[in-house]
């Protein structure tokens, strides 16, 4: 089976990677948006319409079926691709959503989400995880500069600005002290060192690697 994979950057390729691992027979083809990241301080008009573009280019690639490893996109264009194309489609917003949901109602019952401006915008991110578990106390915080820091190789958690700039939006969380923070953009996972040492408690959701999953499940 043929899978089409998009996302605005690299970051769609954590998502890439789990589903190789995932289904090593299959045939993924994996587009990357890079001359128009980032998407988090898009329009939703603009959002989707690049999302209808990279499934029409995936469907001249033949896919059956499409992962779609970009939060902002999932949040905001989902429905939308689903009404439009004939292809089983999977976002990354309902498996993380799950599985955060899972955790912390196993603890606390506090969920941190990271995401884009205009993925924590959508609020799309609250509303899976209280269909799951009403009673879970969700808090979501915009971290526009990880997208950027990730396309252009500040990983490291000893790099000093990456450092500088988690803390600034992960340290007034501290008291919160979320069970599960879910990594709600597939850039976010390559700052998880970064993150981890800001805000080292909490289990990390990784939204792409969550999205692979489930589609693994559905083609099965």
């Amino acid at each position: 089976m043929r899978i089409g994979i998009f996302d605005s950057g690299l970051g769609g390729l954590t998502g890439y990677r789990a589903l190789r691992e995932l289904l090593p027979t299959h045939d993924l083809i994996y587009f990357g948006d890079n001359a128009r990241v980032p998407y988090g301080t898009k329009s939703g008009e603009v959002i989707c319409r690049f999302a209808l573009q990279h499934v029409r280019f995936l469907l001249s690639q033949r896919v059956e079926a499409v992962l779609v490893a970009c939060g902002t996109v999932s949040s905001n264009a989902l429905e939308l691709l689903e009404r439009t194309f004939p292809l089983p489609f999977v976002g990354v917003v309902e498996p993380a959503a799950r599985r955060a949901a899972e955790i912390a109602s196993q603890k606390s019952g506090k969920i941190l989400v990271l995401g884009t401006a205009a993925t924590v915008g959508s609020g799309a991110y609250e509303k899976a995880i209280h269909a799951v578990d009403p009673a879970i106390e969700v808090r979501s915080v915009a971290c526009p500069m990880f997208v950027p820091l990730a396309e252009n190789g500040f990983t490291s958690p000893d790099d000093l600005a990456a450092v500088e700039i988690a803390k600034r939006y992960l340290q007034p969380y501290e008291d919160f002290a979320p069970d599960a923070m879910i990594l709600g953009c597939t850039h976010f996972p390559l700052l998880s060192g970064v993150i981890a040492k800001v805000l080292p408690a909490p289990v990390q959701v990784s939204a792409g690697e969550e999205a692979a999953k489930t589609m693994a499940e559905k083609v099965r």
